[in-house]
């Protein structure tokens, strides 16, 4: 974690696992229309962030992915600019339904499911939740996100669930489970709003989708 931080941290995912891992159950809704409940395990991003003693002046964390065609074969395609880029406001990345995860099912990560490391913001859309997580920087301005840059009409920067705010090619009000063959109503926030709507009082999340 480096930018705009009294003191840079570097952490290996052994160390992170050392920091008051918890369990998490959490909804998890796609951009897409599907959903599913997982239980992730994995760390605060708060607890990451206080080590490196944030400065006055940052507002927003920006998070970026590892880059290994070698092993990563889609990265091999130039359908994004890799590294996969995120962000939060600071707020966002302090509240304490973040969490960093490092294992969901009671077992380490897999690959496809983000290992070693991954963010999860449960009440925003999965594309938040970046995976293979390898740097963490703060800083002052509004970064430009991976799905920002590459369809900006379609995602946002918030990400937030919302079933008001259509995606131009499907609506968001409804949902599928995984493995069951009927949709349901999706809930603002993913379900959580009693706990985050306060980070978007005096925002128009029509707008700021």
């Amino acid at each position: 974690m480096s930018g705009a931080v009294e003191t840079p941290v570097t952490l290996d995912i052994d160390a992170i696992n050392k920091l008051c891992v918890e369990e998490r159950i959490y909804r998890f809704r796609c951009v897409e229309g599907w959903s599913m409940v997982v239980p992730w395990s994995g760390v605060m991003l708060s607890r990451i962030i206080k080590l490196a003693k944030p400065l006055s002046s940052a507002r927003f964390v920006r998070f970026s992915s590892i880059v290994n065609p070698r092993e990563m074969i889609g990265q091999r395609r130039p359908v994004l600019d890799w590294p996969y880029r995120e962000a939060l406001r600071l707020d966002e990345a302090m509240h304490p339904l973040t969490l960093l995860a490092t294992g969901m099912y009671g077992q380490a990560l897999p690959p496809q499911n983000g290992a070693p490391l991954r963010l999860v913001v449960p009440w925003k859309y999965g594309f938040k939740s970046i995976k293979a997580l390898q740097h963490i920087e703060l800083v002052a301005e509004k970064p430009t996100t991976t799905w920002q840059q590459a369809a900006p009409a379609e995602y946002g920067f918030y990400g937030n669930v919302n079933p008001d705010v259509a995606h131009p090619r499907w609506s968001q009000r409804r949902e599928v489970p995984l493995g069951e063959t009927h949709k349901k109503p999706t809930l603002m926030f993913n379900g959580y709003a009693e706990q985050v709507a306060g980070l978007y009082t005096h925002l128009d999340l029509n707008q700021h989708f």
